[in-house]
């Protein structure tokens, strides 16, 4: 059957090549030195436009690159409508440029849609730099910015090496479920589901349940990690993986927050010290920011990232009481002193990193009452529980991880009392492993490797409180 099949597709191949003729050329395909005397048809929309004395210069971008095509045609077939912003596609013959870069030299100009800055209100004016709460203020048009374009690309690159380095590590991609049951921090800031139909609502309802119960018997809430789910799985496959969106009502709107954000988060059976798992988060942050840096270098000087000083350097790691000592040590410099069995606050965690020189610090072995249910306990000490934070520069806390517990008796004493997790325990029944895992904040990822302020301005489309535009 797949070799008759596989037959089939070299008479497609050909019709295939036939009407690709008559496709548009990225602008990054036009960057070859080989593309140099041939005929070319682009499109894209303009960026810039310059008239000479007999000709007209345009730049044109179309998303493929952060690179612009000099267009170079003629004034007798330039269209009366070709303004800034508008949306164009052109034919003619790839040349090179006095200054080494390729120009396309036009015979044919069509505006495809127009766009006038100064009467339709279009917010963004040629040759113009805009602060980003200003650009912000646009977010269907916010992609249209030379800076903005640079970073979703950037982040579509970093979505993929995080992929690829994953899988070369024989790691397998799980889709856990952003519906579920369980709030696996029990901080409580979680989303609630539930049906906006009242006729669906009517149609459904049992005797004692609370609206929140009615469609699925039981309360549902967005996720706000897929962590349990990926210890299920890892009892199967060992090394999984899951990224993607989640999601935290948290009253804030700090520069390092969102109400909708993507996180990567691994899980690895068989897995025995919180040291293997320090190993295991380093190498990813580092392998991932190189492979940025090697795949997307034009995009990075676009935006005026700098490339991370601590890249070379063996990140360091304190114990909690450690890095309580810092805190406690360099008072004078901190507004907010810090006692034992509190959680840092981002004042503290920047801090540290900066006592390190910049490096990025781990932090481990913390109080367990500041800690989730699910953190395995210290085998020295059973008020401490074997887990990790990653403090980087720029942003504080990017990696969160522990060993899980995995002793059935004492797992069945923390279990939270709301939420049916008995199926969690019985993942300690049955042919049971050590694991443990990690959770990366992708949105901050990018903020410290790129060096962006505010979180909102790393995510297409963001969302935090009182904010769910478009």
């Amino acid at each position: 059957m797949l070799t008759r099949y596989i037959g089939r597709l070299h008479p497609l191949k050909a019709d295939v090549v036939k009407r690709g003729a008559h496709k548009c050329t990225s602008i990054l395909d036009t960057a070859s030195s080989e593309a140099i005397g041939k005929p070319a048809k682009v499109q894209g929309w303009v960026r810039a436009l310059r008239k000479m004395k007999d000709n007209v210069f345009v730049d044109i971008s179309d998303g493929s690159t952060c690179e612009m095509l000099q267009v170079v045609m003629p004034k007798a077939i330039k269209p009366d409508e070709l303004r800034y912003g508008s949306s164009v596609r052109v034919k003619g013959e790839l040349t090179s440029a006095p200054n080494g870069k390729m120009e396309l030299r036009a015979t044919e100009v069509r505006v495809i849609g127009a766009c006038n800055v100064s009467e339709d209100g279009y917010p963004f004016a040629p040759r113009k730099k805009y602060d980003p709460d200003y650009i912000r203020q646009y977010l269907h048009l916010r992609p249209r910015t030379r800076g903005f374009s640079s970073l979703l690309r950037l982040r579509d690159l970093a979505s993929a090496v995080i992929g690829d380095y994953l899988r070369d590590r024989g790691f397998v991609s799980v889709h856990t479920p952003m519906l579920t049951s369980n709030d696996c921090e029990g901080a409580g800031e979680v989303f609630v589901v539930r049906p906006q139909s009242k006729e669906v609502v009517e149609s459904m309802r049992k005797e004692g349940q609370t609206e929140d119960e009615i469609y699925f018997d039981t309360a549902a809430f967005l996720t706000v990690s897929g962590q349990l789910h990926l210890e299920a799985v890892a009892r199967a496959l060992t090394k999984v993986y899951t990224f993607g969106p989640t999601f935290r009502a948290e009253n804030s709107k700090s520069r390092l927050h969102l109400s909708e954000f993507y996180m990567l988060e691994a899980e690895l059976a068989f897995l025995t010290s919180i040291e293997d798992l320090m190993e295991e988060v380093e190498l990813l942050v580092k392998r991932v920011t190189e492979r940025m840096i090697e795949k997307g270098a034009s995009d990075l000087r676009a935006i005026g990232a700098l490339d991370p000083q601590w890249l070379n350097k063996t990140f360091a790691c304190l114990t909690y009481e450690d890095a309580l000592n810092v805190l406690n040590d360099n008072a004078s410099q901190l507004q907010r002193p810090l006692k034992y069995g509190e959680a840092f606050t981002k004042e503290h965690e920047l801090f540290l990193v900066q006592h390190n020189d910049g490096v990025p610090v781990f932090v481990v072995n913390w109080p367990k009452e500041i800690k989730p249910f699910y953190m395995k306990e210290c085998a020295d000490d059973a008020s401490k529980v074997a887990a990790l934070d990653l403090l980087v520069p720029g942003v504080g806390e990017l990696v969160g991880g522990s060993m899980r517990e995995d002793d059935y008796e004492k797992l069945e004493l923390k279990l939270p009392p709301t939420g049916n997790l008995s199926w969690y325990l019985d993942l300690r029944k049955y042919g049971n492993v050590p694991t443990g895992g990690y959770g990366m904040g992708f949105d901050r990822f990018l903020q410290c490797v790129l060096g962006i302020g505010n979180i909102k301005d790393t995510v297409p489309f963001p969302r935090w409180p009182h904010n769910c535009n478009l």
